[in-house]
């Protein structure tokens, strides 16, 4: 449970410090910390040893000596609990009980011991044999349409693992697929793959050794990415302008002090990373990116009628872009009156902004889901190319997009197959080298597999990895429909919220971390992953397995694949199991131009590329050139500004990595001892005659008819942008309407939910 004592104190020490390795130190001890916990520790993130199961940032080839941050370190030790959740203690809680039980006691229970099946007559789970529960499945699989079945997984689930559950899917003849970059990057992949051919960051990581500005919108990197932080410290040391933009000030942003710096840990410094701070309005981003897009231009005009160098950069726009006039109208049309009122900034601010951009020869724009995931995200992410594209900064060093994912290897499966669209798999090499005819129809993503749960199609539901139940938006009307799937079957390292809402027949099936040993047939095997800058790395675990009844992913997914779909001699699941380089050989022959010399590569200090054509100027779009987008609304929302209404934007705390929750305390923002509370700016707590301490509730605004309402929320007095409010996910996910997501690319709008407050829940 929470803790008893709440303390909001505000906290005004730097990002990292020694507020970091408190932090690791309160929560280490939980976990009963061990000497494979440190050698894990010693390993992670460097070449041949092990690849941390938090975020994709970098790992760079001449690593740190601790190249691990808190929230890796919390991770890893979460990972190697000493704790255990046996048959045993099953036996002692029924599902109904555990499922009244908070997110952070469920995981802090330990880790799976024994494949488990609920037995509705007793309201517990009960363990099986592997081969009870394969044949259970596979049986039940089999009496459901393939069509109809998800096949859901997390970004912690390897390459190797990722491919071969693809593969099943197409071979049972559907794909189904989503995944977690359907709840975040999803309008990444679709938005940069219309504007500039490539769904991914055109940067690597040497490019912040080169880049003059780094302009950063919607992502914490204190929380989120706190690797990142090294970056960012040595470019604010070396001169480089960081602008950035994020509704709520995050300490990463403003300070950082290097634990790993003797200077600074003796002497309490720190190093100041933003230049500048602009605390835009929820949904804002596009209307001041906008801004700066309209001083450039006008800026140039200028030059340009003056005989004066040019401001864009006009052989590049001749040259690699199309519809520069159509965006360059529009943003001369616009008035500073609507961009600064749907900024939430000044002009002056956003001018000062735009001195920076006009200054620096190479930029880098860093975003996260404080731009993808809005109604209109994908406007945002287009604003964010059009920017870079006005002076060239794409295709060149030091310079381009760099969206920061969040699971450790979310862009990696992408790569090898994990997609419900046919255009994104390689459908003809899978035909020609398994001999078999994959399906062409468009699978379900998170959203349509949603919808279908709820309409009660959906005929079962398949989770490697990850927290589906309790991560999706609408969780009050989804946990009700999700009871009525014929079957749900969990691959997982721990007990989470999902696996407490049984389907008639529901399975949880416990698998090896990554940081544990992986002995197969073949010897002791590697896994590999891939970061946010498309570079792809082995990992090798080394800890003792937390029980020797473990099966790794790979096994689990062929055990369900060789139950469920027929034979394929071309398919050897055994050998593949046994050796996971057969696996890496089976993703090469599919994708030769990203994985030649797969296994060979395998350790390269540093990774390595599988490539970008955009890094090149070479524009894989319809029309052969990179393309600027007029926007169709200056404020990413969706929804109209009314009396009462707010902007909720669901955030992670210090002490959580996505569902994941590892304590009660968030830190950066001096909140201790609650999950519970509502973040609002000043003056909107006295227009409500409230004040801090009070206890409120919220309800969606979405009207759609279906009541979504949060009650017990503390109001906290923060600095965040009037008409906003603040909270967690994922306890207020369930004021998130399945329909509010980004138009095109379907990721929940969880960062600016329209929200009214109850006064007296």
């Amino acid at each position: 449970m929470a803790d008893e004592k709440i303390v909001i104190k505000e906290y005004t020490a730097p990002a990292g410090g020694w507020g970091s390795m408190k932090g690791m130190a309160e929560v280490l001890p939980k976990e009963g910390i061990s000497p494979a916990t440190l050698d894990a520790l010693r390993r992670q993130n460097k070449p041949e040893g092990v690849m941390c199961v938090s975020c994709a940032w970098g790992k760079p080839a001449k690593p740190h000596i601790a190249e691990f941050c808190e929230n890796g370190a919390k991770a890893t030790a979460w990972e190697l609990t000493s704790h255990r959740v046996t048959p045993e203690f099953f036996a002692k809680h029924t599902v109904s009980e555990l499922d009244l039980w908070p997110d952070y006691d469920l995981e802090q229970a330990g880790r799976l011991t024994h494949p488990m099946r609920y037995d509705r007559a007793t309201d517990k789970y009960v363990a099986a044999s592997w081969d009870e529960a394969f044949t259970a499945i596979g049986t039940k699989l089999k009496t459901c349409d393939p069509k109809k079945v998800i096949l859901y997984s997390s970004g912690r689930a390897s390459l190797e693992t990722s491919f071969m559950y693809a593969l099943f899917a197409r071979m049972w003849g559907q794909q189904n697929l989503p995944d977690s970059s359907n709840m975040c990057h999803e309008t990444t992949s679709v938005g940069m793959k219309n504007a500039i051919g490539s769904p991914v960051a055109t940067i690597q990581l040497e490019d912040y050794e080169k880049c003059d500005a780094i302009f950063a919108f919607g992502q914490n990197v204190g929380t989120n990415a706190p690797r990142m932080l090294h970056t960012l410290s040595d470019c604010a040391k070396r001169g480089v302008d960081i602008v950035t933009f994020n509704p709520l000030k995050e300490r990463g942003w403003e300070r950082f002090a290097n634990p790993q710096n003797p200077i600074e840990m003796a002497t309490g410094s720190s190093t100041q990373i933003s230049s500048q701070y602009h605390q835009v309005r929820a949904g804002g981003d596009i209307a001041a990116i906008l801004g700066i897009c309209k001083i450039v231009i006008e800026a140039d005009d200028r030059a340009k009628a003056e005989g004066r160098p040019r401001v864009v950069d006009a052989h590049f726009i001749e040259q690699h872009t199309v519809r520069f006039e159509d965006f360059a109208t529009f943003a001369r049309k616009a008035t500073w009156d609507d961009i600064v009122h749907e900024s939430g900034l000044t002009r002056s601010a956003i001018e000062d902004a735009a001195r920076v951009y006009m200054k620096a020869e190479r930029v880098i724009a860093v975003y996260g889901m404080g731009i993808t995931q809005h109604r209109y995200g994908m406007d945002s992410l287009y604003m964010i190319i059009n920017f870079l594209l006005l002076r060239g900064n794409i295709g060149r060093e030091g310079a381009g997009p760099g969206p920061v994912r969040g699971h450790s290897n979310v862009q990696g499966q992408r790569t090898v197959g994990i997609t419900e669209k046919t255009e994104l798999a390689p459908v003809e090499r899978l035909k020609a080298l398994f001999e078999f005819e994959p399906p062409t129809e468009k699978g379900w993503d998170t959203v349509e597999s949603c919808r279908e749960i709820l309409a009660g199609t959906a005929q079962g539901f398949v989770q490697l990895g990850g927290n589906f139940l309790r991560a999706i938006p609408d969780q009050g009307r989804m946990k009700e429909a999700w009871a009525k799937l014929p079957i749900t079957v969990h691959i997982a390292t721990k007990l989470n919220k999902s696996h407490l809402t049984p389907g008639e027949e529901s399975w949880i099936l416990p698998c090896l971390g990554r940081m544990e040993q992986d002995m197969q047939a073949g010897g002791r095997q590697a896994v590999s992953i891939e970061d946010s800058f498309s570079h792809i790395y082995g990992s090798v675990g080394k800890a003792t397995p937390a029980a020797p009844t473990l099966l790794s992913e790979p096994a689990i997914v062929a055990g369900i694949a060789k139950a469920t779909i027929a034979p394929n001699p071309n398919v050897p699941w055994d050998e593949w199991v046994g050796d996971y380089g057969k696996v890496r050989n089976a993703i090469e022959n599919c994708y030769p131009d990203k994985f030649a010399n797969f296994n060979d590569k395998l350790f390269v200090p540093g990774g390595f590329w599988k490539g970008n054509p955009a890094s090149h100027r070479k524009w894989e779009t319809k029309s052969g050139k990179a393309e600027f987008n007029v926007p169709r609304a200056l404020n990413a929302t969706g929804f109209a500004e009314q009396d009462g209404r707010f902007r909720l934007v669901t955030l992670r705390s210090n002490d959580q990595f996505n569902t994941t929750i590892y304590g009660y305390d968030d830190r950066f923002r001096g909140i201790k001892g609650t999950r519970q509370v509502a973040m609002m700016n000043r003056a909107d707590i006295l227009a409500l005659g409230l004040s801090d301490g009070d206890t409120i509730g919220l309800e969606s605004d979405a009207q759609d008819g279906h009541e979504r309402v949060v009650d017990g929320l503390r109001v906290v007095e923060y600095d965040i942008p009037a008409g906003c409010i603040g909270g967690y996910y994922p306890e207020l996910n369930i004021l998130i309407a399945l329909e509010h997501h980004a138009i095109e690319s379907h990721v929940p709008a969880a960062k600016s939910v329209p929200v009214r407050i109850r006064l007296n829940p």
